[in-house]
């Protein structure tokens, strides 16, 4: 087979992967140094450094072949796809290849497992220890890890990359006995509390080599079983406490040819998975715990985000006095995010805070209004009522945001 029909299949094949975020990476540079690439680099695609900007990432699995059969995956052992493999050899020269092209800036490799666990881990290790060492890579480079891999494989590859990801898959242990029985929910957890202690022993080492510096993620499929978004916000609060996660990725699960009966056949909305990137955004950013953002079973509301459903459920707490209330309070109000509550707070130093001032902060002033004071603003008495507000501002054009 062509390299390029290779490429077309197995990267046609990780579009499904999408923990694939290059924030927290250190910088890196080979300016006035020997070698080649940077972390930092503006670029074209689908991934973000820590100050925002956009780069690209080459994104391809080593192969699709795979000796598990997990009903929700495409590559799964039973699926009728067209097959195609790398060798670490051919991954690396075209991670070289685009780089010196100007088409990436680094390199994310995830892969089906093949022959076993251990043989798969060694081959993606290998990709990452050439690129570093044999050709003085300083981009960035995202490993899938194998669960079940020998630990001091999984140990080399945070050495030479620089974020590791073990995907928890589903939810609940008992949707990947259901629908993944060949992988275990205890194994997956144990890689990722190697990978938090050997970050903790690295931090706690400062001139040692460093592990995995831009920390571990994982994703969730959403959709593929019946667990619910409150199930699934509390998988990802334990898992950010327990394994120092930097992201949880949510996944909406897609029919693949030929599903199984054991999953769904349609899709579940995407709209879905925008609202639990919503409710994780303000689990990390604002304090919120998962059990605030949905206090009982079920899902979170797709008319409303979840900070304004939050606000709704919450009247008693509103309106927020900008001039006297708190920093995690301000950033509480529906339409204020984070970046603004600390510029209120600032502004507030020198002078009293107006509506004018919102207006100037480019505040989502809509849903701003019925939940502040200013010094010469309250909201109108007719706003009162949660669901004459809640109809009013699902009514209002969608706009996916984070506030």
């Amino acid at each position: 087979m062509e390299l390029s029909e290779k490429l077309e299949i197995l990267a046609d094949a990780a579009k499904y992967d999408a923990s694939c975020a290059s924030s927290g990476a250190p910088k890196r540079t080979s300016r006035g140094l020997e070698g080649l690439g940077a972390s930092t680099g503006a670029g074209i695609c689908h991934s973000f450094t820590p100050d925002g900007r956009c780069v690209s990432l080459l994104k391809i699995l080593l192969t699709n072949f795979c000796q598990y059969d997990c009903q929700y995956c495409v590559n799964r052992r039973s699926s009728n796809v067209p097959r195609a493999r790398f060798t670490p050899r051919e991954v690396v020269d075209l991670t070289v290849d685009f780089y010196r092209r100007n088409y990436i800036d680094g390199l994310f490799l995830s892969s089906g497992i093949i022959r076993s666990s251990n043989y798969t881990m060694e081959q993606l290790v290998r990709v990452a220890q050439s690129l570093r060492e044999d050709h003085q890579f300083r981009g960035y480079i995202h490993l899938k890890t194998i669960p079940d891999a020998d630990p001091e494989l999984i140990a080399q590859a945070g050495l030479f990359a620089d974020r590791l990801s073990v995907n928890i898959e589903l939810p609940t242990d008992g949707g990947l006995q259901k629908l993944a029985p060949e992988k275990s929910g205890r194994t997956i957890k144990i890689a990722m509390s190697s990978i938090r202690v050997a970050q903790e022993e690295s931090e706690a080492e400062p001139k040692g080599p460093k592990f995995a510096p831009a920390g571990q993620s994982t994703q969730m499929i959403v959709g593929a079983d019946s667990t619910d978004d409150q199930t699934i916000l509390a998988t990802a609060e334990t898992l950010y406490g327990s394994y120092r996660l930097k992201r949880v990725y949510y996944s909406a699960f897609s029919p693949i040819p030929d599903s199984p009966s054991a999953v769904p056949l349609q899709a579940p909305p995407l709209l879905r998975e925008h609202r639990l990137y919503q409710a994780d955004f303000l689990m990390r950013g604002y304090g919120f715990n998962a059990s605030e953002l949905l206090d009982g079973p079920g899902n979170l509301s797709l008319d409303i985000d979840p900070k304004l459903a939050w606000a709704l459920a919450h009247r008693e707490q509103f309106p927020v006095d900008l001039n006297r209330a708190a920093l995690r309070m301000i950033a509480r109000v529906p339409g204020i995010g984070m970046r603004n509550a600390k510029r209120i707070v600032d502004l507030r130093r020198s002078r009293r805070v107006r509506y004018d001032d919102l207006v100037r902060l480019r505040c989502s002033m809509d849903k701003v209004r019925p939940f502040v004071t200013t010094e010469d603003y309250k909201p109108p008495i007719r706003d009162v009522s949660s669901a004459h507000l809640r109809r009013a501002l699902s009514a209002a054009p969608v706009q996916l945001s984070l506030l």
